[in-house]
């Protein structure tokens, strides 16, 4: 009687487990969603060969750790200069037509970058200059896809589709890089590149056939007074405020580091570009097992900020664990377990601002989201660059660690209610709306 007893709560753990899992699958009941995601991952997978071919082209060039944050700085910089009229722009034109625009724009560039790596006239600077246009794209294409998840899904299921989103993102985080590492050795860096640009033709596939159900705010001609009220919104929500801070430790310390990682390959480890696609693949790995099994769960956790700010420490404290690997079999082991629960903070902060933010204001909160979160990842990433140059890539990823451990620790120490924040109660506040008058 008594075995059975113990054993009660854990089978309950279980169905409550298989339960959340079950429930984040539940947008793929839409048709939308089903082909816009197919898309995505074909899309993504060849986004993630560029990426990693792209680093790895930065690093034979230069063979430097400052180079290597200048190209991730350039990627990311328009996104923190152009947020404030990009996510006005989300909210007022056709999100699918946008998206057509990016995703095509995108695949010219990545054309480009295959002729010059291709006919070997590919210098630094070439490399500086594409980085630059695809953060330009990327400015106006990140708040489109975020708020078009939710136009295809709706808000009632947006958290699952985010979490669905994020799946497939860190799929092809897994994939991407592998089979970059693989084709670089066969087939030379510049078909990365060249398979890349064939890809974006899934997505501009997929949206074509589909169609959202988009809440557009009228043009006001003043874009930046509109901004300015994303912004008002965004002092009044004390816990919005949270959630960003939570989304900006991972980036600034968690995903910059992974910029440096050639030449932890390089210097560190003794390895080429077929060791860095396996590190960046175990990467994902972690990645993606932390959205389809943690974070389902996290959406049940009681306490949001306590479970945000413990999944910070995780990534931190692994962070300082990888800097002291010396064999690629434990660097790979560390930076999954570094990866693992960075989805959970970046898919909580995702969905809950969503349903916060008035439906005509989510192009301006996700851009605000996204300008804060990844807008202080340029500053991150020079900033990783010179220190591996000055510290070692491996002294840098510890500073990097230890600081995020302590960033995080600070937060909680500072705002006084968050580890006991309920997000449940928050979400059901603004599902009631304002009080009638």
């Amino acid at each position: 009687m008594a075995d059975r007893q113990s054993g009660a709560p854990v089978a309950g753990r279980l169905r409550n487990g298989a339960r959340a899992w079950y429930e984040s699958l539940s947008p793929l009941r839409i048709r939308s969603v089903r082909i816009y995601l197919s898309g995505q991952v074909i899309s993504l997978i060849g986004i993630w060969m560029q990426q990693t071919a792209q680093s790895w082209v930065v690093w034979e060039l230069s063979h430097s750790g400052t180079a290597l944050g200048i190209a991730a700085m350039l990627a990311f910089l328009p996104t923190f200069f152009l947020g404030p009229w990009m996510g006005v722009f989300a909210d007022r034109w056709d999100r699918r037509k946008v998206l057509i625009a990016t995703q095509t724009s995108a695949m010219i560039l990545a054309f480009v970058f295959a002729i010059l790596v291709q006919t070997r006239v590919i210098a630094l600077w070439h490399v500086f200059v594409l980085a630059t246009l695809l953060g330009i794209v990327s400015a106006l294409d990140f708040p489109s896809t975020q708020a078009f998840i939710g136009d295809i899904a709706g808000m009632s299921r947006v958290r699952e589709a985010i979490i669905l989103n994020t799946s497939i993102f860190q799929v092809s985080r897994m994939i991407g890089p592998a089979l970059a590492g693989w084709g670089i050795g066969y087939l030379g860096v510049a078909s990365a590149f060249w398979i890349n640009g064939v890809t974006f033709l899934a997505v501009i596939a997929s949206l074509l056939v589909i169609r959202g159900n988009q809440v557009r705010r009228a043009s006001t001609g003043r874009p930046l007074q509109e901004f300015r009220e994303g912004l008002a919104f965004l002092r009044k929500e004390r816990r919005a405020q949270d959630l960003l801070a939570f989304s900006v430790m991972v980036t600034f310390f968690g995903i910059s580091s992974i910029i440096i990682l050639p030449a932890v390959v390089s210097l560190v480890l003794g390895g080429g570009a077929d060791m860095l696609g396996f590190l960046l693949a175990s990467s994902g790995a972690g990645a993606l097992v932390g959205a389809l099994v943690l974070t389902p769960l996290a959406q049940r956790a009681r306490r949001t900020g306590s479970m945000l700010a413990a999944n910070v420490v995780w990534s931190g404290v692994w962070l300082v664990l990888f800097s002291f690997t010396r064999t690629f079999f434990f660097s790979a082991v560390t930076i999954f377990f570094v990866s693992l629960t960075i989805p959970v903070v970046l898919v909580t902060a995702n969905g809950l601002l969503q349903i916060l933010a008035p439906p005509d204001m989510r192009g301006r909160l996700l851009s605000l989201y996204l300008m804060i979160s990844f807008g202080a990842q340029p500053i991150a990433a020079l900033l990783i660059g010179i220190a591996a140059d000055a510290f070692t890539p491996m002294g840098a990823i510890l500073l990097n660690g230890v600081l995020m451990v302590v960033v995080a620790g600070t937060l909680v120490g500072l705002r006084s209610g968050l580890l006991s924040w309920e997000a449940r109660a928050t979400i059901a506040g603004a599902s009631a709306g304002p009080p009638a008058r």
